[in-house]
């Protein structure tokens, strides 16, 4: 029998950027995420921090994980304490050593986030969320000096989106809902910021629906004339605008065509950042895959032509680049790629043409065939009011020999407002191997609320938790599923983390004839409580996405996993990080002690140095085993 250690000895190998000779780069080589440098042609790997630090899945941090800065010999890295996400900017030697704090201790009462960086100025800007108020701060800190300038605050978030060459101008951000977005123009000693797209709530008159725009990843075009930005204003799907900086007020958003894409499928358009004057990285999420393709941007004509592929074809087809770096003075990239059955490489894309494909690492799963891990396949379906829902269907390879229908595990995933993907490097990937190595079909839709899909479908979620995406669900499962006779859904499991928690408290506590076990990791269990734990500058958000405790009573009581979890039938496994800030530890106590005196069959498993994920091998062997025998134990694969 494969053990779980068999797909964990392939180690993670995230947010590679490469300097001059050098690689930097996040690995678990030593159990735990920490940062590593190596030679760019291959060498041992050098850990850059002391071993009893750990830093954080990239994916959760809502930043840069860490910037190298040659000419002050310094990499500055964001830490945290075993996942409570109070994230510091820490400075360490560009060789390695303890890490000291940045800018003297002067944003110890912040989360701070690591955003746009300009390292020829050695500026790092920030956002920095408050730790006793809903308040967002955006910072530019002198690496060198350690001196901060606060650019401005907002409730609603204070993201520094882009900053001009000199850096006396800056695009920002506030998000009141997911593309619900205010774009400001902050110019130093120019006085309260100037709105350019979207407004501002305060300005709004009760009830009143502005367009949404989602706007995001803006970049001053050459010369400051004007900005260049991701948009839904145009294209559900996002697109590019641009707006004239020139003149005073709110300028008029303009569309920019897009030209010479090579890809085929559904999905939507996700990144642009700046090369160099002229030159831009146009990113797409296409059926789940990334698609990045280099380009330039006629100013005159509004228009991008995409001219080269950098992922998306050879041997970066069919998976996710987690992380990328443009290397400008190398005119080259480094970036980390997976798929549903290979881990994670670190790779290098080089040439005029970027055909030039190296891979720097050889991670592999260790006594498995590759024939023997599931590939997956589309399973996309037609849910109950004709909405199209995404979905792949992964079962155990032929060559395992199982026969007869599978049992099924039902993985929903976290967010809402995410998406599955492809990717071996998440947490789920390893799991829904294992299971389908232990005989278990894995199905894994991304139902209404995700991304990936245009953000009208991102929007179903809104204001509608366990809602209309709980009814994609309950038709997978009983007018979908059932009609494929290698799936025994007489035997069916729903797991799922964070959102996807609570989302299989939902499953399991409204549809309980439906699961033979259920398993709950990190997912609030009562809304109320759940909206009065999490983080200060979490709450105006959720004010507006999900509700308030004042004005939706009624609303929240009756999506609340513990209005319906009396009628749970089936055995429960609850999952949780002692450190998460997200769905503090006390709401899956409070889960777990509420079934055990009505007398439910609960099991508890909390990680005492975990947070919103499980990232430490040890943990990570535990928490797959147990998921695991504990489907073993019920579904009988």
């Amino acid at each position: 029998m494969v053990r779980i250690d068999a797909l964990l000895s392939a180690r993670l190998f995230l947010a590679p950027h490469q300097v001059g000779d050098r690689i930097y780069f996040i690995s678990n080589l030593g159990g735990h995420l920490s940062l590593y440098a190596m030679d760019a042609g291959g060498s041992v790997p050098e850990p850059l921090l002391p071993p009893h630090l750990a830093l954080q899945n990239p994916d959760l941090l809502g930043g840069e994980p860490f910037a190298v800065f040659p000419g002050l010999g310094k990499i500055l890295v964001m830490l945290d304490r075993d996942g409570d996400e109070n994230y510091q900017p820490m400075l360490v030697p560009i060789d390695g050593g303890f890490p000291s704090p940045a800018f003297g201790g002067k944003l110890d009462g912040y989360r701070v986030h690591l955003g746009h960086v300009d390292h020829a100025r050695g500026i790092a800007y920030m956002t920095a969320e408050s730790r006793k108020e809903s308040m967002n701060h955006g910072f530019a800190g002198d690496v060198a000096s350690g001196a901060l300038e606060e650019l401005g605050r907002d409730p609603y978030g204070f993201e520094i989106s882009g900053v001009n060459e000199d850096g006396t101008k800056a695009a920002i951000l506030s998000m009141y809902t997911v593309g619900d977005n205010l774009l400001r123009l902050w110019t130093r000693g120019g006085g309260e910021p100037r709105v350019l797209i979207g407004k501002p709530l305060a300005a709004r008159k009760p009830g009143e629906k502005v367009p949404l725009n989602a706007v995001g990843s803006c970049h001053f075009a050459d010369g400051d004339k004007g900005l260049l930005f991701l948009t839904s204003l145009f294209e559900d799907t996002y697109g590019l605008g641009y707006v004239t900086l020139e003149g005073a007020g709110a300028p008029e958003p303009r569309a920019v065509s897009v030209k010479g894409a090579r890809h085929k499928g559904s999905g939507e358009m996700t990144k642009l950042e700046r090369l160099r004057p002229g030159r831009f990285l146009v990113g797409y999420s296409i059926d789940g895959c990334n698609w990045l393709y280099e380009g330039s941007f006629d100013e005159r004509a509004l228009t991008m032509t995409l001219d080269r592929v950098v992922c998306g074809e050879g041997p970066l087809a069919n998976g996710v680049a987690g992380e990328w770096h443009y290397d400008e003075a190398g005119d080259r990239y480094t970036l980390s790629f997976s798929t549903a059955v290979t881990p994670t490489q670190i790779y290098k894309v080089e040439g005029a043409d970027r055909a030039r494909i190296t891979t720097v690492t050889r991670e592999r799963v260790l006594g498995v065939p590759l024939d023997h891990l599931a590939p997956g396949e589309d399973a996309s379906f037609t849910s109950h009011d004709g909405l199209r829902v995404s979905a792949r269907l992964y079962l155990p390879s032929p060559k395992l020999g199982y026969k007869g229908p599978r049992p099924l595990v039902y993985y929903v995933h976290g967010g809402p407002q995410s998406q599955e993907r492809p990717n071996f490097a998440w947490f789920s990937m390893p799991l829904i191997q294992f299971l389908t190595l232990n005989g278990f079909s894995v199905f894994v839709p991304n139902a209404r609320g995700s991304t990936g899909y245009g953000l009208d479908y991102t929007k179903r979620v809104d204001k509608d938790w366990g809602g209309q995406d709980r009814l994609d669900h309950v038709h997978a499962m009983t007018k979908v599923l059932p009609r494929d006779e290698r799936v025994d859904t007489s035997r069916a499991a729903v797991v799922g983390r964070s959102y996807g928690g609570y989302m299989t408290l939902t499953l399991a506590g409204r549809h309980p004839e439906l699961w033979s076990a259920a398993c709950d990791m990190f997912g609030p269990f009562d809304l109320f409580t759940f909206l009065d734990r999490i983080p200060e500058t979490w709450k105006p958000y959720f004010e507006i996405a999900l509700g308030t405790a004042a004005n939706d009573r009624e609303f929240l009581t009756e999506r609340s996993p513990k209005t319906h979890l009396h009628q749970l039938r089936c055995p429960l496994l609850v999952i949780q990080g002692k450190n998460d800030p997200r769905v503090v530890e006390r709401e899956s106590r409070d889960l777990v002690d509420h079934l055990r005196a009505t007398g439910k069959d609960v099991e508890y498993l909390m990680f005492e140095n975990e947070g919103h994920d499980v990232l430490k091998m040890e943990n990570r062997v535990r928490c797959y085993n147990a998921i695991t025998d504990f489907f073993k134990k019920h579904l009988l694969p």
